[in-house]
């Protein structure tokens, strides 16, 4: 007898995007299909957020930074950044997120928001209205930030130390999850059918945290009622020691940036070790790799599509990218430095990682023009340019040879990009029993659909946020009463 065909593992599809005029793309906002100009537009993410969810997107993920990319020839200079639109001028993505999900029933929506410019009591009462407003489908990418521009307008000199603002992203998320979990206990809102008689609410089901901590002192209790996700589904995108080990213990889902999948898979497999080490359910933890793809009817015209979208990237705005991501400006360097070579380490082994890994740059110069188009669409993220069969096949290796469940897919050009996908690679990846054809959950929250499981609305039992959950029928949370020992 054969052995049995396992089931595909069913994977994870995600739109990243940005509201500025350029995401990971600088410049393409002069291509002529490109709509990256209407980011300010609430009808142009309306639009996006259908399309999306017609073809079953899990998610539109919105990354977001809260300065300028201010270090290439700075300092605190934003000339090269501003006319390629890199990442410059950029909307607080939050505020759109009730239009689209009134405009849909399914697609849920990630939402970046920083740890270090933000008390944790007004952050829980945001994700808590926006997820009341989008019945669930809200998602938090927990960030602690990484520019300076953005310490300097926040009143710091300088930023907080990478370590120590991990420290204060813990003592954050406990705040987040007493506020979520433990002021207010399940069932104390009152129905229609007793709250005649009852009231709103039962004023012994709504309690202070009184949290006092290192970093925070919260007294609580929660303004808004408990929404149906009360936790937005937490993500997370540290590659760092700190950043992998805060993923650990709160992210649901991780975002992994590498070439190959060969090199992320020590960083996936740290992560769900960790994570088991903590208790948790490693294998629930779901790992979305960010990918740019470009694909067409074929393999030859996927390429020039690319080479065509490549024409109108800007050189400067990539190099200004490659400055606020490191936090080093090249222009200290001359034109034709090869940057394999040069004595600043960080440099050094970023580059020569991409020099070795970068398919189709076998033998060239790592100078200042070789990293600005690399960068210049798609990040320093994987780029898959082909036919939806050559597409299909390098997901397929990137979840058997990574491990991941997923990929945030980037654009170069918006919606076209994403128009792309939609033609050529999603029926390619259905019939090959890959991506599933409707949401698990029609209507269903975004951990719901994330975890394909009807009902699941709330942090897993495994997660450290669960342990503040103030259930029906107990005076205080368990939580609060064994700290009172």
């Amino acid at each position: 007898m054969g052995s049995v065909q396992q089931p595909k593992k069913q994977l994870i599809l995600n739109a990243f995007a940005m509201q500025s005029p350029c995401h990971l793309n600088p410049g393409l906002h002069r291509y002529p299909n490109d709509q990256g100009a209407n980011y300010k537009s609430l009808k142009h993410w309306v639009s996006l957020a259908q399309k999306l969810e017609a073809a079953k997107f899990h998610a539109i993920f919105f990354a977001d930074v809260l300065g300028g990319y201010d270090v290439y020839k700075g300092p605190a200079n934003l000339d090269p950044t501003i006319p390629a639109g890199a990442q410059f001028p950029i909307n607080d993505p939050l505020y759109s997120i009730p239009a689209m999900a009134a405009a849909t029933e399914s697609i849920g929506f990630g939402v970046t928001a920083s740890t270090t410019y933000d008390a944790p009591y007004a952050l829980a009462r945001r994700f808590s209205t926006v997820d009341h407003l989008s019945n669930g489908r809200v998602g938090w990418n927990i960030v602690t930030s990484y520019l300076d521009s953005a310490a300097r307008n926040f009143g710091l000199n300088t930023q907080v130390e990478h370590d120590e603002r991990y420290r204060i992203a813990d003592e954050y998320l406990s705040v987040a999850y007493q506020l979520w979990e433990g002021s207010w206990r399940d069932g104390a809102v009152n129905t229609k059918e007793n709250d005649r008689v009852a009231g709103y609410a039962d004023p012994k089901a709504v309690r202070q945290i009184n949290h006092e901590g290192k970093y925070f002192n919260v007294p609580g209790p929660h303004l808004c009622e408990p929404s149906l996700q009360r936790t937005p589904f937490l993500l997370q995108a540290g590659t760092s020691t700190a950043g992998k080990a805060f993923a650990a213990k709160h992210a649901e889902a991780i975002f992994l940036h590498g070439q190959k999948p060969e090199l992320i898979r020590p960083s996936v497999d740290s992560v769900r070790q960790q994570a088991k080490d903590l208790g948790r359910d490693s294998a629930g933890i779901k790992v979305i790799a960010g990918m740019l793809v470009i694909v067409a009817e074929t393999d030859e015209a996927a390429h020039a599509k690319f080479a065509q979208l490549a024409e109108y990237g800007d050189r400067e705005g990539a190099l200004a990218l490659f400055g606020g991501w490191s936090g080093y400006d090249l222009s200290q360097y001359e034109d034709d430095q090869d940057f394999r070579f040069v004595e600043q380490p960080a440099i050094r082994s970023m580059v020569t990682h991409w020099a070795s890994t970068v398919p189709g740059t076998e033998g060239q110069k790592w100078d200042k023009k070789t990293i600005a188009e690399y960068l210049r669409m798609g990040g320093n993220g994987a780029k898959v340019i082909g036919s939806a069969q050559t597409v299909a096949d390098e997901l397929e290796r990137w979840v058997e040879v990574g491990d991941v469940d997923g990929f945030n897919l980037s654009y170069a050009s918006v919606p076209e990009t994403f128009d792309d996908i939609i033609q050529y690679l999603i029926p390619e990846l259905q019939r090959r029993g890959l991506f599933h054809t409707d949401y698990a959950v029609k209507g269903g929250t975004f951990r719901e659909n994330m975890y394909e499981v009807e009902g699941h609305r709330r942090l897993p039992a495994s997660h450290p946020g669960a342990k503040y959950v103030w259930r029906e029928g107990e005076k205080v949370p368990k939580y609060a009463l064994d700290e009172a020992k």
